[in-house]
């Protein structure tokens, strides 16, 4: 009977352990066939590693674990690890706009893409950007500043809009964004409709001048087209 007792007490502490392990494996990074580089004056800097209790470290992202090209007009993209990419000379100062439509054939799960803009040092640990995501699975948004490697500050945490178009029963959805920035604000809109503005104040240290580019999440097969900045 004791060595039972003893037993069932070795279950109850495995069981909690095996679900954290399974937690934190629930959101594995699909493995992809890679092109092994990136469109002309292209480039990406991929999220930092993270590193977990009683885990081995996984390996650091390269090109060889996306597919980033030209299709088209446009552009596509099959991730593999997240991270923003960016093409050499796409920088924006003072007023301006940038815009891009994205497009999915299939549903993305709970993950988000969009605009970067207000970039430098992306190839640092002092890398520093914003970022302007739409997650489709719910209508949500998002808008974050990340200013080193470590977890990026929430200046929108996710918010539901009625103007981010969310995907469909087959998972479709296209969803076209912009950041506009004027002297005193800037401006998030989602298929023509503003759904958040972020005075200077609101955007804390964050700035609005440097390179321009995408989030792209991982897990995520999309279309990039209309990818324009405009003064």
């Amino acid at each position: 009977m004791k060595r039972i007792a003893m037993a069932l007490v070795a279950l109850a502490v495995a069981a909690p352990l095996s679900a954290q392990a399974g937690a934190m494996d629930a959101d594995p990074t699909t493995e992809v066939a890679g092109s092994g580089g990136l469109p002309d004056g292209w480039m990406v800097r991929f999220d930092p590693v993270r590193v977990r209790p009683n885990r081995p470290t996984p390996p650091t992202p390269t090109v060889a674990d996306v597919n980033f090209r030209v299709m088209g007009s446009g552009l596509h993209a099959t991730s593999g690890p997240a991270g923003v990419y960016y093409k050499s000379g796409d920088e924006a100062m003072g007023e301006y706009t940038v815009s891009v439509r994205f497009s999915q054939a299939k549903s993305m799960g709970h993950e988000g893409y969009g605009i970067v803009f207000g970039g430098s040092n992306l190839q640092e640990s002092t890398q520093n950007y914003v970022y302007f995501i739409v997650r489709p699975n719910d209508g949500a948004f998002l808008i974050n500043h990340r200013s080193s490697d470590a977890a990026p500050t929430k200046l929108v945490g996710w918010e539901t809009h009625e103007a981010v178009t969310a995907e469909d029963a087959d998972g479709k959805a296209s969803n076209a964004l912009s950041v506009r920035v004027t002297n005193d604000a800037v401006h998030f809109v989602a298929n023509g409709e503003e759904v958040s503005v972020l005075s200077r104040v609101e955007l804390g240290d964050a700035s609005s001048d440097g390179q321009i580019g995408l989030r792209i999440n991982h897990n995520l097969d999309l279309h990039i087209a209309e990818f324009a900045i405009t003064h």
